[in-house]
């Protein structure tokens, strides 16, 4: 299942707009300037950055979702998504964690 929508939901313009990304690993939603032109691969990179505090984290680790949907090709733009200001995204680890 794939989060790409059809139509609707925004993400016209050119300009840059912010969007929500709920990182779940440390429950924190850091709020990203991005462009429209910005790739999925990109805005789960510089979430992961701003919430984890470090700039070594292995994207492939991470999966993102947008709409309740999984966004399987992280080369699409948010524009491709009709992702707009204020566009929840959630970035979760791609494997389960175990309760402790």
């Amino acid at each position: 299942m794939t989060a790409v929508a059809a139509g609707g939901g925004g993400g016209g313009g050119g300009g840059r707009y912010a969007v929500r990304v709920m990182v779940t690993d440390v429950w924190d939603q850091v709020a990203l300037a991005v462009e429209p032109t910005t790739t999925v691969a990109e805005l789960k990179r510089r979430a992961l950055s701003e919430a984890l505090k470090r700039r070594s984290v292995p994207p492939d680790d991470y999966l993102v979702k947008f709409r309740g949907g999984l966004v399987q090709d992280e080369s699409v733009t948010l524009r491709d998504l009709a992702a707009g200001p204020n566009a929840p995204f959630i970035v979760l680890p791609a494997r389960r964690q175990p309760v402790r």
